[in-house]
């Protein structure tokens, strides 16, 4: 009986480490862009640029809902 339930709690937390270790990699993130602290401000990195964007060069407004951020660094609509 302690060996079931010393497994299960071993379970319980292997899984708990498995779920935070993926939200920290942004498993579950859906958006298109990083966002990045800097200073007093906050930029917002597209992801998948090649070449990456360097942080000074992108826009420190969020895209809204029917917008996306170019490896450009720029704002635009979404087609």
């Amino acid at each position: 009986m302690r060996k079931s339930i010393r497994l299960m709690l071993l379970l319980v937390v292997g899984l708990f480490l498995a779920v935070a270790l993926a939200s920290s990699l942004g498993v579950f993130d859906s958006k298109s862009y990083y966002e990045i602290p800097h200073g007093n401000h906050t930029h917002y990195m597209p992801k998948d640029c090649d070449p990456p964007l360097s942080v000074d060069q992108a826009p420190t407004r969020p895209p809204g809902p029917n917008e996306h951020i170019t490896c450009q660094g720029q704002i635009v609509l979404n087609n």
